[in-house]
């Protein structure tokens, strides 16, 4: 029934116009990522996101279905940046294991910045076995077969060793449990990729 047929129901005029709907997805996104940097990814909730941005909720649940919806969102951007830096990094002419060793680096600080929004992200499941992360075990395989370690009798669980190290739940137990910054695990990591490849 349109609402013309019904004095009751009112024109739905809260629907934006694209420009604006734009907009809107900009500004949920300016303002979880303002809010969960400053009290905690845990600590904000769908509705307080909405409150700050000045919108409704109905608009919010539009852009995004729940908040592991947002963290992937927010997470896409950074993660294209870093794809793009590895691309020029890697069409450089540098030292395989300089490649490998700065790029085990450019993935741990990823993980440590986006902490808290990859484990929103990855709910119940392991972040290793998305495609968005996979690219990762493929390129330190493929640097480590440049590198071609004299103990590589087995690359790809040379490869799976490394890349689980990279996993949010790994940097979070070593940084929760153990105290570790991220500066201490990229040296550990270096140092461990120096005695693989030595």
């Amino acid at each position: 029934m349109k609402y013309m047929d019904n004095p009751l129901i009112l024109p739905d005029d809260s629907r934006p116009t694209r420009s604006d709907a734009v907009k809107n997805h900009a500004l949920l996104l300016e303002t979880a990522q303002r809010l969960f940097a400053e009290q905690g990814l845990e600590a904000v909730s769908m509705s307080a996101i909405a409150e700050a941005a000045g919108v409704g909720k109905g608009t919010l649940y539009r852009h995004f279905k729940n908040k592991s919806d947002l963290a992937h969102e927010l997470l896409d951007q950074d993660m294209r940046d870093l794809q793009m830096r590895a691309l020029r990094r890697l069409q450089g002419h540098h030292a395989p294991l300089d490649d490998l060793a700065w790029f085990l680096e450019q993935v741990v600080r990823f993980v440590d910045r986006n902490e808290g929004l990859l484990c929103v992200a990855a709910g119940d499941l392991s972040l290793l076995d998305t495609p968005a992360h996979l690219w990762w075990r493929q390129t330190i395989r493929g640097l480590l077969n440049r590198v071609q370690p004299p103990l590589a009798t087995d690359l790809d669980y040379m490869t799976d060793m490394l890349y689980v190290m990279t996993d949010v739940r790994t940097l979070r137990f070593q940084k929760r449990a153990l105290s570790y910054d991220a500066n201490r695990i990229i040296d550990g990591l270096k140092m461990t990729l120096e005695l693989l490849t030595s």
